[in-house]
């Protein structure tokens, strides 16, 4: 393993160990194997009185299997994660008993023995913490909490205005409904929503690298006014436990950092043995739209609890599919430090993190760095060879010496 200045976030430079080499020389070849061609479509389903909610669903149909994931901010944002093993699975949706108090199955994928997986995430709560006396980055929590935002108590957007079919894409926005302070006023908190039709990396960092099987969640919080001069904000992030565990949470450290400039590590949850489902995260927020390394923010993740203690704001559509007898886990994700840029330099704020179902994309060294190591290490190989072949091969010597009979 390798030894960074600042290992928690994966930043700075660090020279890796022969074992991380060689694990990440053989597992480049074989990042994107297993791959299938699939058809992916996005849509905003309708109530029962054809308007418009925000329910968004993405699938991606298969030769054998298909992948639902279904966005809504009916309550807290959420999604739910589901894979069939048909190609011919739906969603099923009953709009009168999903808007009442009792939700229960009122959203299923049928066949229902047609499904594999299914978990889902819920974003709960908005942190705002004042740090201006705090100088220990690893703190807990980072400053001063400020009463914490319920994106239960949020109003968004017409999910339909931001659909675009031709990216795939689409982003709930929202503000507190209750906004004494006005905080608000001008800002917004924003949930953007990817799927992809093919395998490749967007063109912001920290550009994760994305398949068919996943789809990307960029949250960007725009404009808001802090309630200090240094304000962190953070992130609750709830999931569903594995029976009585949680899932679990891993961290992939690499030598590569072309595509996101500084960050050495990729944080992932995992529910569950491979294949599965899982989200994937580079420990890096932006403080600029344009990201890069001069805005690049530390992005601190908690470990994962069991939230018995304390409720959870429902997720309608969670409860709608597996019932109200259910489990969670909680982490939370804190951006920013109390020195170097911050949400204040502009007053935006942005993350991004990958979903989905089936075994977790694998970064391949990018072409930089292969041609860099190509030369690193063909180079003394070339010399040695070439200096064998003139010996063997050159001009041969010969002693002036001349033996006497």
């Amino acid at each position: 393993m390798c030894s960074c200045e600042e290992p928690r976030w994966g930043w700075g430079h660090c020279a890796p160990g022969p074992i991380l080499l060689l694990s990440l020389l053989l597992a480049a070849p074989f990042g994107l194997l297993g791959e299938e061609t699939r058809q992916v479509t996005l849509e905003v389903i309708p109530d029962s009185m054809g308007l418009p909610q925000n329910l968004l669903h993405i699938r991606a149909v298969g030769t054998n299997s298909t992948l639902h994931y279904v966005w809504s901010s009916l309550g807290p944002p959420a999604v739910l994660l589901v894979a069939t093993n048909t190609p011919h699975s739906n969603l099923s949706v009953n709009w009168s008993r999903l808007l009442s108090p009792e939700p229960d199955g009122a959203l299923m994928v049928l066949p229902k023995d047609s499904i594999q997986f299914s978990s889902a995430l819920v974003f709960t709560r908005l942190f705002e913490f004042d740090s201006t006396n705090t100088s220990d980055v690893a703190a807990e929590p980072p400053g001063k909490p400020y009463p914490p935002y319920s994106l239960a108590e949020f109003s968004w957007n017409n999910i339909s205005d931001s659909l675009d079919p031709a990216t795939l894409s689409a982003t709930f926005r929202g503000h507190p409904n209750q906004d004494p302070t006005r905080a608000f006023a001008n800002g917004s908190l924003a949930f953007r929503v990817q799927a992809f039709s093919r395998s490749g990396r967007p063109a912001q960092p920290p550009r994760l690298l994305h398949t068919m099987d996943t789809c990307q969640l960029e949250v960007a919080l725009v404009g808001a006014s802090p309630r200090g001069n240094r304000s962190l904000f953070g992130l609750e992030v709830a999931t569903l436990g594995q029976g009585p565990d949680c899932p679990s949470m891993q961290e992939q450290h690499s030598i590569d950092d072309e595509y996101a400039p500084a960050v050495f590590q990729l944080d992932q949850l995992l529910w569950g043995s491979l294949p599965s489902g899982f989200v994937q995260w580079r420990p890096v927020a932006f403080s600029q739209k344009q990201g890069g390394r001069e805005s690049a923010l530390p992005c601190q993740a908690s470990p994962l609890h069991p939230t018995l203690a304390y409720p959870l704001p429902q997720s309608p559509i969670v409860r709608a599919f597996f019932g109200s007898h259910n489990n969670f886990c909680a982490f939370n994700l804190t951006f920013g430090a109390s020195t170097g840029p911050g949400y204040w330099d502009q007053h935006y704020l942005s993350w991004s993190m990958l979903l989905g179902v089936g075994t977790p994309p694998v970064d391949a060294f990018s072409p930089l760095v292969l041609g860099i190591m190509a030369v690193a290490l063909g180079a003394p190989g070339f010399m040695l060879l070439a200096g064998g072949l003139f010996l063997l091969l050159g001009p041969k010597r010969y002693s002036e010496y001349q033996p006497i009979n």
